[in-house]
């Protein structure tokens, strides 16, 4: 499309055009081959631990990301979305997050309190969004006219099958949530759940609908401080309800940070059975791709990125028979070093033990590389740094 881009504007605008007037979607423009991608954790056997990212039509991306910018500027020009929320929104990624919730955590250590960690875990969160409700949502923030009635339009009548290996699912209608793999799809969701942190009274930190909530424990004062994080999760139990959400409670865990930290155990209503559900207690989770540990150390999050970037080597050593320095260095920065390098602002190492691991992947990737002459080793060794 880039390519014929002269030739393909007018009649694209005049679809475009036409679409938003009468406030209807092009019926090929609903239907979208589902793609089930694993969310890297929790087993593989499981179906509820792929994420179905939905390949929908071109042509509607470029309208969709029309709508998306306009709508996401005025909701930035008026401030109309939460603080709490980096998923999505400019300007901020899952390195702002972690880095803010590390910030408030290493805080509370210094001010020798204890916190106590909540994440939450939505089971199938944008395949779950009442689009009725959607549209209650999104009146309030000013969106109206002919743009609401196309947006009303965009998830109505959508159609979906499974396509892996070649092999297809019949085509089957759906009835709720917005598509994961399109354009407007993740901006509409922030929308939904952008009410969600002033609904409670703990600090909270968002990505899209990966959710923690942090509370502080004052060691004269815990029992106290405890019920406010018990008294929030009531709350986000009700929110859930009002909303036509569901919480994974078997996925929802809580982190007890700090030494000698009394360790209080919470409770969730589980809304299938009706019985409060004591909460799993973690000492490692992985959040944003970065796991934290309750001591706040990054041994967790070394050992894993170590081991994925040793991992992708060994792949690169058995894939390419040549391994010049240049081609090497090449497939290096490409390859290994985004592992190292994920959100390292929020974990960087500070142990000497943690160093040497992370230095150990790139001593390696230089004895890999077949290079013979000293100085064409030196300036590999500069190039990976």
């Amino acid at each position: 499309m880039k390519q014929n881009a002269a030739s393909m504007a007018l009649p694209l605008s005049l679809i475009f055009r036409k679409s938003l007037d009468e406030c209807e979607i092009p019926e090929a423009w609903q239907r979208a081959n589902v793609t089930p991608i694993f969310k890297k954790k929790g087993s593989r056997v499981d179906p509820g631990n792929y994420r179905p990212v939905s390949l929908t039509s071109v042509p509607c991306k470029v309208m969709e990301k029309i709508v998306r910018d306009k709508v996401m500027s005025h909701l930035v020009k008026n401030k109309l979305l939460s603080d709490h929320q980096h998923g999505f929104v400019k300007n901020k990624a899952c390195v702002t997050n972690l880095l803010e919730s590390m910030d408030f955590l290493t805080n509370a250590m210094a001010q020798k309190k204890w916190v106590d960690l909540l994440f939450l875990d939505f089971e199938k969160a944008f395949d779950k969004v009442p689009h009725r409700r959607l549209l209650l949502k999104l009146k309030p923030y000013g969106v109206s006219g002919a743009l609401l009635k196309w947006i009303e339009a965009f998830p109505r009548g959508r159609k979906q099958r499974v396509v892996l290996g070649g092999e297809c699912s019949e085509w089957e209608n759906v009835g709720s949530g917005v598509p994961q793999g399109s354009v407007l799809g993740p901006l509409l969701f922030v929308v939904f759940i952008n009410d969600l942190p002033e609904s409670i009274e703990l600090p909270s930190k968002l990505y899209a609908d990966d959710s923690k909530v942090m509370c502080e424990l004052r060691k004269n004062k815990f029992l106290d401080d405890a019920a406010r994080l018990q008294a929030d999760i009531d709350r986000i139990v009700g929110w859930c309800d009002q909303w036509l959400m569901k919480l994974n409670v078997g996925k929802c865990k809580v982190m007890h940070i700090g030494h000698k930290n009394p360790k209080v155990m919470y409770f969730m209503k589980d809304v299938s059975s009706g019985q409060p559900h004591a909460l799993e207690k973690t000492d490692l989770e992985r959040d944003l791709g970065v796991y934290i540990a309750s001591d706040l150390k990054s041994h967790g999050q070394v050992n894993q990125v170590v081991s994925k970037a040793n991992s992708m080597l060994g792949m690169l050593k058995r894939t390419f028979t040549y391994r010049g320095a240049d081609m090497w260095k090449r497939l290096y920065t490409t390859y290994v070093r985004p592992h190292l390098e994920f959100a390292v602002p929020a974990w960087n190492p500070h142990l000497k033990g943690d160093i040497a691991k992370l230095e150990s992947v790139q001593r390696r990737a230089t004895k890999i590389a077949r290079i013979h002459n000293l100085d064409d080793h030196r300036w590999l060794a500069l190039r990976l740094t």
